[in-house]
């Protein structure tokens, strides 16, 4: 096993390589269905923007803690590229330590038209208490860090001319005009974020995953395909496809949006490329944000992928009933029990 440095060292913002692993598959896929993989991943990336810029050092900084029963909270900044720093908060576990690391979940906050929240809704500082998942997972023994996306809480616009939706818009077509996209910059900041936690000394650093509500779904499946240090993916309640969204002409948020890659691809594509390495989305039959026909088709397609690459058991999938745009009590169990599972 490689020390802490080197491991962070040779995967630290690598252009996407999956690491495989007898731990995570039992073999290494065909020949055939490698060369098809490796096409679609080139166009995605070529779509997204091209490559990602060299992770560089992080500056940290610790604003304040405080006390929780069971856990601290730290709040944080650390440097995603020159001049541009994201606020987050840490949760640590009581008893976790430089001397007792832990498993780490990080998690990308939900849209929901809702620009003023991000990172202090999943700490449990505000918002749906039905999305404090970073306090549920903190307790749970896991050290969490929630990060605040582009345009959202602490990052919404510093000159404070363009307010909500105006500002996502302003910098998706920023993005686009540059030949990027907004989903380029959020992949950018998530494998920041994992750079931050794989730094951390209370931190196992081979055992970090993600989990994510609805636009947090989205930013699951998209960061997947490009960070192997996460080992266990969840997402909740979004997988739609570009099918899907054209049959029922819905309107979502940006970071679903990758100019030019319907051509080669579906979203279920993006996501089938994160195999083998664990993968399990929740999605609720009655979510309007996710056309089920459609999104039904896509997790048998994900599946299909997972038993190419050998690795049938780490993808799993819970469509539940008479459900919408939720994080169910049966959702939440299927999550709990798949870090369990592969984060243990």
């Amino acid at each position: 096993m490689p020390n802490r440095r080197d491991f962070i060292k040779s995967t630290t913002l690598a252009t996407g390589a999956t690491v495989l692993t007898a731990a995570t598959t039992s073999q290494a896929a065909k020949p055939n269905v490698k060369k098809k993989n490796d096409t679609f991943r080139k166009k995605l990336l070529e779509c997204l923007g091209g490559p990602w810029p060299e992770g560089g050092d992080l500056k940290p900084k610790k604003l304040k803690t405080e006390q929780k029963k069971g856990y601290r909270l730290e709040w944080i900044t650390y440097e995603l590229e020159p001049g541009d720093r994201c606020p987050a908060i840490l949760l640590v576990p009581d008893g976790v330590s430089d001397k007792l690391s832990a498993p780490a979940v990080a998690i990308w906050h939900q849209h929901a038209g809702q620009w003023h929240l991000g990172k202090t809704e999943p700490a449990g500082l505000a918002g749906n208490p039905m999305h404090h998942t970073g306090v549920a997972l903190a307790r749970l023994g896991y050290v969490v860090l929630c990060p605040d996306a582009l345009c959202f809480e602490d990052r919404q616009d510093p000159e404070n001319k363009l307010k909500g939706s105006a500002y996502e818009r302003f910098e998706f077509l920023r993005y686009t005009v540059a030949g990027k996209c907004m989903a380029w910059k959020n992949i950018l900041d998530m494998r920041r974020a994992i750079d931050y936690l794989a730094s951390r000394p209370e931190v196992k650093a081979e055992q970090i995953g993600c989990y994510g509500h609805s636009m947090g779904s989205t930013h699951t499946w998209l960061v997947g395909p490009w960070e192997p240090r996460l080992r266990a993916l969840v997402g909740n309640c979004c997988l739609p496809t570009y099918a899907g969204i054209h049959r029922t002409r819905l309107l979502h948020c940006f970071p679903n949006f990758i100019p030019g890659i319907y051509e080669h691809g579906d979203t279920p594509d993006i996501a089938a490329l994160i195999a083998p390495r664990a993968l399990h989305l929740n999605l609720g039959e009655n979510d309007r944000g996710t056309p089920i026909k459609e999104a039904r088709a896509g997790v048998k397609k994900i599946a299909k992928a997972y038993a190419e690459a050998g690795a049938s058991g780490n993808f799993s999938a819970f469509i539940e009933k008479d459900t919408g745009h939720v994080l169910s009590e049966k959702m939440w169990t299927h999550t709990k029990e798949f870090f369990s599972k592969h984060l243990s």
